[in-house]
């Protein structure tokens, strides 16, 4: 649907959440932000744009805004549908944006090894089968610029999910098309209930993506699965979501004081999972990414010293001496 003058918001279902991919068009041509996966494009892309009038020859630009495969997995069949269109994408997070053994490898399974977390064998498969990649033409940093002929988009630097995130600002529209950048305090289904954990990963980062967000006059925070916010909506969702961090921190130092002894990242979620959210097996495990990145803050601050038992990382709460525990 057409949210403002020049922007679409494109969503195409994606198992029983969905995904938005946005267009940024002027007269001197467009940008995508996102693919989805690799049904997205022929299943909901290319007949919305062929539904507005639009002609993929204007198509200048595709920002992959973050490595995931449902923001980059219809890459590929959008380059066989445009193959003059550049693909642009995050620096730090480009290896992973070109490469899905990369990224199952340095992302999804990132927690195998030192925690025992890893994706089920399905979910991977899934991975493989919803991706197809292209080349990066050329890596963004953040500040870059884009004439649409009527206006010029911005590209920011938005770390903390992951490590090149990317979001747009439009200034005449007053949109911020953050994609995942902020993940307030649960991912939803299309129907409103709680999929899975936030999914950020570095906690300083994310807090500072958040204070920066919040220093745009943004009308229009556009997110990739969930609502639109508008108005006083954006600073609410902006609100909620560095909560949420404050809110892992409480539980988990809170859990850190009463144990015995070290705990392994696993055994850390299953003691404070329910008092961070609704979700069950299967999906409360994905509080690994939220809560390793606020543990990593805890040790960076000596709060918490990271040991090993059994091959697994352990986080242990560090008393200042001549303190109370």
């Amino acid at each position: 649907m057409q949210l403002r003058p020049g922007l679409h918001r494109i969503q195409a279902p994606l198992g029983e959440r969905f995904i938005a991919m946005y267009l940024f068009e002027g007269p001197a041509g467009a940008l995508l932000l996102d693919t989805g996966v690799a049904d997205s494009v022929p299943g909901t892309l290319l007949p919305y744009l062929q539904g507005i009038g639009f002609d993929l020859a204007r198509l200048r630009w595709v920002v992959s805004s973050h490595c995931d495969f449902d923001h980059t997995g219809g890459n590929a069949a959008l380059a066989a549908a445009a193959p003059h269109t550049q693909f642009l994408a995050g620096a730090a997070d480009v290896a992973m944006t070109e490469s899905v053994d990369e990224l199952i490898r340095g992302r999804y399974g990132e927690f195998a090894e030192p925690d025992g977390f890893d994706d089920p064998p399905e979910t991977t498969a899934l991975v493989r089968a919803s991706t197809g990649l292209v080349s990066v033409d050329r890596p963004l940093h953040g500040g870059e610029e884009f004439d649409l002929g009527d206006r010029v988009v911005r590209v920011l630097a938005v770390p903390g999910h992951s490590p090149g995130h990317l979001a747009v600002w439009d200034a005449d529209n007053r949109a911020l098309a953050i994609s995942d950048a902020v993940l307030g305090e649960t991912v939803p289904t299309a129907d409103g209930d709680a999929a899975f954990p936030p999914t950020y990963r570095d906690t300083v980062a994310y807090a500072a993506t958040i204070a920066h967000l919040r220093t745009f006059d943004a009308d229009l925070l556009l997110t990739a699965h969930y609502p639109v916010y508008e108005g006083e909506g954006v600073e609410r969702f902006l609100t909620q979501s560095l909560a949420y961090t404050e809110r892992i921190d409480a539980v988990v130092s809170a859990a850190l004081r009463a144990a015995a002894g070290p705990l392994t990242t696993l055994e850390l979620i299953e003691r404070t999972a329910a008092d961070l959210g609704p979700w069950g097996p299967g999906a409360r495990e994905y509080l690994i990414f939220p809560m390793t990145g606020n543990l990593e803050r805890f040790a960076a601050d000596g709060r918490v010293v990271v040991g090993e038992r059994g091959g697994r990382r352990t986080w242990a709460w560090q008393t200042p001496a001549g303190a109370r525990p």
